[in-house]
């Protein structure tokens, strides 16, 4: 059975049923998404079982040829659909279910356009599955550029006040990055010769096959970049400078400041399940790009610019932690924590260590649960009272218990309190920054700000809005009722899975360990 085409597949088809059912069926579109995303969730869940920990390289491979060009003497175009999965790529998709499905509760507010919203919905449902599943560059380029749409119509028409800004904000940014990646994936497609072709090496077989293109040594031709002197762009190796253009065009998905401000504009206006998305599982396809793209073509590039990037990580880090700071809509704080707390998976990428590449991948999936539950406990206030200033309550620990507990373990877990997910994964990148070969130790040094930062923009603001005498604004106080069984469904099980991650980090490095080992062994320094 194809597990991985199944993931892709599943919530495409729900797509196509919620828009050709006719409009008397209405109430069934969000149970149709909400069944999907369920079975979107336990078919990640069957891969997981069947997957073999030990094994280091790519599983449940489908391959099938797509689209294939002679060229006559210049060779052929092959681009083939294929899917794979590794430790790096798994406790991604597993992310994805859970947060694609609390997404789909969330949005069960939704009562306009519900025929759109939830086609689209399951449409980056498929392109994000996509992303982390394809082995084929011009296949992950595809998804890539597939969650752009329903995303920019996710924000622009069920955004708040200033939706039409930030969806166009977030469009031109990511179609940026979109160009920036495209450009070295025709550069790299000019430059690709087939290892497997009997060594002969005048038989060119243009491929995007990342498994071919990652083999460390596929320097381009001078003849096929138009004049240019050999290895030569701008001054700089053709390898550095592919890599600087490809890492940007992540950075801005990620994202890396200075590339960041389309982030808290998308945030504060986009739907409260949309922002789930977003900071739950869309930044980290910066993260995992990075990784399985950037690094894994250019390891040479990577090692020769670790110190650019560490110090870019730890500027997010920072920056984005004093930015949260002088925040007052609850929201925007979030979102800057979430340039923050990205800027620690930068950091842990940059090290090359065995701990900071780990790291990483689990700051990754333990930011995805913890940011989707930041910004539910953020809507469950808005949907109330219709303001997210954080000056505007006083006291919600008396009317709310329930939500007030759960924001508390969540806003602790954020800011890295020991037995939380957070905690781990801030811990592991920052010793894979101390321990770097690659990098200057005070980087490392710097970063560790960043944890003081996040304690104090998440406490104050625990102390500001949950405790003291009750105080809102005029006429809101009787709307202040606690959890109801819809909000509890979505956040309980995200404050149980924190704490599980927090005690038992040994199901993410389990899956990610061998996967990270073998692919540090192209950045050996002996």
């Amino acid at each position: 059975m194809n597990l991985l085409s199944l993931l892709i597949f599943l919530p495409l088809f729900g797509a196509a049923l919620v828009l050709f059912l006719p409009a008397s069926q209405t109430k069934y579109f969000k149970w149709i998404t909400l069944g999907f995303c369920a079975v979107e969730l336990l078919a990640a869940a069957v891969v997981y079982h069947y997957f073999d920990l030990s094994n280091p390289s790519f599983q449940f491979v489908e391959q099938t040829d797509w689209i294939t060009l002679s060229l006559g003497s210049l060779g052929a175009v092959s681009i083939d659909y294929l899917l794979g999965i590794d430790g790096i790529s798994l406790p991604l998709v597993l992310l994805t279910g859970v947060v694609m499905l609390v997404g789909a509760v969330s949005s069960w507010q939704i009562t306009s356009r519900q025929r759109a919203y939830f086609s689209l919905y399951l449409l980056l449902t498929a392109s994000i599955m996509g992303c982390f599943l394809a082995l084929d560059f011009f296949l992950f380029f595809l998804f890539f550029e597939f969650m752009l749409l329903p995303m920019y119509f996710l924000i622009g028409l069920w955004g708040g006040p200033r939706r039409e800004y930030a969806a166009i904000k977030f469009f031109l940014y990511t179609l940026l990055g979109s160009v920036l990646i495209l450009v070295v994936m025709i550069a790299l497609y000019l430059s690709a010769f087939d290892p497997y072709s009997s060594l002969n090496a005048q038989t060119i077989v243009h491929t995007f096959d990342l498994r071919y293109l990652a083999d460390g040594h596929n320097y381009l031709p001078n003849s096929l970049l138009n004049g240019l002197s050999a290895h030569q762009i701008m001054g700089l190796d053709a390898r550095l400078f592919l890599f600087l253009v490809l890492f940007a065009g992540f950075a801005i998905k990620l994202p890396v400041v200075p590339f960041h401000t389309w982030l808290p504009d998308a945030h504060v206006e986009a739907p409260t399940p949309v922002s789930v998305v977003l900071a739950g599982v869309l930044l980290k396809i910066g993260g995992y790009g990075f990784i399985r793209i950037a690094y894994n073509i250019f390891p040479d590039a990577a090692a020769e610019y670790a110190t650019l990037l560490g110090i870019l990580g730890m500027v997010s880090i920072v920056y984005g932690g004093f930015n949260a700071l002088a925040q007052s809509d609850l929201k925007k704080m979030i979102a800057y924590s979430s340039v923050s707390h990205m800027g620690f998976v930068l950091l842990g990428v940059a090290s090359l260590t065995p701990e900071g590449l780990n790291g990483a991948v689990y700051q990754m999936v333990s930011h995805g649960v913890l940011s989707a539950m930041l910004f539910v406990v953020t809507g469950v206030l808005y949907d109330r009272t219709q303001n997210r200033q954080i000056e505007a309550y006083r006291g919600l620990a008396k009317p709310m218990p329930a939500y007030t507990t759960l924001t508390a373990i969540c806003f602790f877990a954020s800011l890295g309190l020991p037995g939380f997910s957070g905690f781990v994964g801030e811990l592991f990148t920052l010793m894979g920054g101390f321990q770097s070969e690659f990098m200057p130790k005070w980087i490392a040094t710097a970063s560790t700000l960043g944890i003081v930062l996040a304690a104090a923009y998440f406490l104050w603001t625990l102390q500001r809005m949950f405790f003291g005498p009750l105080w809102t604004q005029k006429g809101v106080e009787s709307l202040l009722a606690d959890l109801t069984p819809r909000e509890k469904i979505m956040l309980l099980p995200l404050a149980a899975l924190t704490l599980v991650l927090g005690l038992f980090p040994h199901f993410i490095f389990d899956i990610t360990s061998a996967t990270i080992t073998e692919f540090l062994k192209k950045f050996s320094l002996n």
